[in-house]
Formats: structure tokens, sequence, C-alpha cells
């Protein structure tokens, strides 16, 4: 075994996060610099991070037992784990250079092992009867921030949108961070859309009412999400920022195997010192889309890396939602090799109907992944840029807010005035090309 006992990968120590605001302060202090006096041995791991003040906050994890983590630190928050002990594991995930292995911990760390000596206690994310009062508490501080959202937005409107400007950015900011004290990243994430809306652009106030609506829309979701069908219910408790564990989805939920064709991998920093890379997948037999999210820390790259243009032959666990989308790669039966052939396609006609029947089943969805054929990339100096079926006048518009410049030329090199098939997401500002096959359907190319 590693000296410092089986390590935890970044996706693993972020699974335990109990909120996005947690995992994003974590990352945070996931770098040497913030760490001192650092060490692990295979039951546990251990360390003093700086605070402010010069106050120095000492952090242990217990990691005896993968499905029984217990963490103590000498901070006031009251997260189980801290961003703390977040940060610590995270450092120790990246490697023996970052925590040193160590035969013996400090006394500190020896005393509370053994004051704990082996005994569950109430901090224990796996025991029942605590995971399930968090889950209530949570879901009270969750159903409170929703309805306080619900009281502004009521207030916004009444008082008329052009006339209050859309309220100040600072207040919307505010209301962020008190959804994020509730404990609804996906709400905060929401609310801090619409500060960035107001007052820019043209036709800004339109924009500003149609997501206040799909955010009250999602605020009454949530008070009556008992009453909800199933997969709908799971969709909301996502929305707003519930997600489910994914060692605890891939133990649960039924896998699908199907031979994985990989589409499309991209690292956006959209969440602070955080990397989330996307791999966007298409199943040849089962003919389902799927994405896994995988992240880094303190800019090291994501774990999880698949060769685009192969093929996977692998178990998914999709995540319940009235649109499974996401999912969690399970068991691997070998390793990727080249895909024989492209993902069937679709005319523009049809894929707009596909965006638009998810988009029934979930009105929050802001894009849904596409295969388009036979479609030819139109530079239009009145309409702009957009993709148009090489027969007919049927068309959709690209999203240049997403496309770049080098993107949208290499298709239209790739394509030379022909048809060519492209994958991407379709949503509400319009298509996103993420890669491209010639009219000879060449390999995959990007």
């Amino acid at each position: 075994m590693n000296p410092q006992g089986e390590r935890r990968t970044v996706d693993q120590v972020l699974a335990l996060a109990p909120d996005a605001a947690s995992r994003t302060a974590g990352g945070r202090l996931a770098v040497p610099g913030s760490w001192s006096g650092t060490g692990a041995r295979p039951d546990s791991v251990w360390g003093e991070c700086a605070g402010r003040g010069g106050r120095r906050y000492r952090t242990a994890a217990d990691v005896s037992d993968p499905n029984k983590p217990d963490y103590r630190c000498d901070c006031p928050s009251r997260k189980v784990p801290c961003k703390h002990a977040l940060g610590l594991l995270l450092l120790w995930a990246a490697g023996e250079e970052s925590v040193r292995p160590a035969e013996e911990p400090p006394p500190w760390v020896s005393e509370w092992l053994e004051r704990r000596g082996g005994q569950p206690t109430v901090r224990l994310p796996s025991a029942p009867a605590a995971t399930d009062r968090r889950a209530a508490e949570r879901a009270r501080r969750i159903g409170a921030g929703a309805e306080e959202l619900e009281r502004r937005l009521a207030d916004l409107v009444h008082g008329g949108l052009v006339g209050s400007g859309g309220g100040a950015r600072d207040e919307w900011d505010r209301a962020a961070a008190r959804m994020v004290d509730a404990q609804a990243p996906g709400l905060a994430s929401r609310v801090r859309e619409l500060g960035a809306l107001t007052a820019t652009g043209p036709d800004w106030a339109s924009r500003l009412l149609e997501e206040c609506a799909l955010l009250h829309t999602l605020n009454r979701a949530y008070a009556r999400v008992d009453r909800l069908p199933a997969g709908l219910a799971a969709t909301v408790r996502a929305r707003v920022g519930i997600t489910v564990d994914s060692a605890a989805l891939l133990a649960s939920a039924p896998p699908v195997r199907d031979d994985w064709l990989v589409l499309s991998q991209d690292d956006t920093a959209d969440d602070g010192p955080l990397t989330t890379r996307r791999i966007r997948l298409h199943g040849r037999r089962t003919g389902r889309a799927a994405l896994l999210l995988s992240y880094g820390v303190a800019g090291r790259a994501p774990d999880l890396s698949l060769p685009v243009g192969c093929s996977l032959d692998a178990d998914l666990a999709f995540h319940p939602a009235a649109v499974p989308l996401r999912a969690a790669l399970g068991t691997r039966h070998g390793p990727p090799v080249p895909a024989a052939a492209p993902p069937p396609g679709m005319g523009v006609a049809a894929a707009l109907a596909a965006y638009g029947t998810a988009l029934r089943d979930d009105p929050w969805l802001d894009a849904w992944p596409v295969v388009l054929d036979g479609v030819v990339p139109v530079p239009d100096p009145d309409l702009g840029r957009r993709l148009a079926d090489a027969e007919g006048d049927t068309a959709v518009a690209v999203d240049t807010s997403r496309t770049d410049e080098a993107g949208w030329w290499r298709l239209v090199a790739v394509s030379a005035g022909g048809p060519v098939r492209v994958f991407g997401e379709c949503g509400h500002r319009g298509f996103v090309p993420l890669a491209v096959w010639g009219p000879e359907l060449a390999p995959l190319r990007r």
C-alpha cells in the first residue's frame, strides 16, 4: 500500500463537500503555501492551515474507512467537512510531494484518534440518523432561502424592471450570498446571473424578466418537490444544488453498458480555483447522450481524461432526472479504441424538436446535445452565422458567445462549402459546435 494509504481522487474529495461554496473554498486552500506541519499515514491525514489574523487551524481527517471518513478542525464552521478539511484532503489527493508520509502523527492528532476509538460519532456522514437530520435541516434552509428569494422577485416585478434598473448589482450579490448560506448553490448561481443582466445590453429588461420567471418556477417547484413525479423532483433538487455523490450513485443506480463514443472534452475555469472538465459521450447501441464532469484544483488538471474520437466499452450510472444526461463512469470493460464511425445525425428541424422535447421535461435546461447531419456553415452578413440544411431553408443560429472565432473558421474550412456532420449543443441562444466530421466522414476533428 502507498505509505499515505489509498489516496482519494480529487473528484472523490469534492464529492464529500456539503455544498458548492465549501467546494470552492476548499479548492482555494488546496495549495502548499496555506499549510504547515502536514503529514499522512494509512489511517489519517493532518496539517495546520493559516487563517486570518495569524490564526492556525489544526485540521485532521480519519481516512481508515473510505466509507466512513471523519474530521476534526479548530475552526468555528458547522459544515462537515469544513473548508479546511476539504483543502487538506485535496492537497493529499495531489500526491506525496504535497503531503509527505509520516510514521507517527503529532500528539493532538493521536489524542483525537484515541478519543474516537473507532466508534461512530454524530459527525460521520454515513451514519443514517445523522445523514437524515442533516438532509432535513438542509431542506428546511433551502426552503426558507427560496421563500426569501420569492419575496425579492415579487418586489422587483411589482416595482417595475425598467424603473428600478433591475436592481443594484451589489444587492443581487448579497442575495446570492444568502442562497449560499441557505446551502442552495444552484439558486445562488442563478441569482448571480440575474445581477449580470441588470441594465446591460439591448433588451435587457425582457431577458431579465425571462430569467426571473424561470427562477420563480424553480422556487415554486421546490416548495412542492415532494408532490412532483420522481424524475422532475430529482431535476428540481439538482437545480437548487442538491447533488448525488458519484460513489453512492454507482453503488445504487443500474449500470448502462455501451460502447461510448467520446465526442468532445473541454476544460473551463468557471468556479474560482476549480477547473471543470466536461466530457460528452454517445452510446453506440443505446443512442443515449451522456455528460461526465471532473474537477481539478490549484492549477492541476482533472483526473478523468478520455481520448476524443475513441470508443470506450464501459458502464455509466446516470444521475436521476426528468431528462437524464449527467452520468458517473463505472467499470471499464476494455481500453479506449478508435471509433469505427461517427454517430448518426439528424436535420436541423429534428434537432430543434429534440431540444424542445428535452426543454419540455426540464424547463431550466440550458442546452441539449445533438448531432446535425448534412449541414453547411453559412456566414450570413445580415442574419449572422448559421448552420443550414444543405437541402431546404431550415437553419439554426450559431451561439457566438460560446463559439470562438478560430472554431468557427475551422468548421468552415472542413466544410469547404459542402455538407458536414457536426456535434454540439442546442440551446436558447443557438447552437454551439464542438466537433465536426468532413464530407467523407473522416476522423473526429475539433
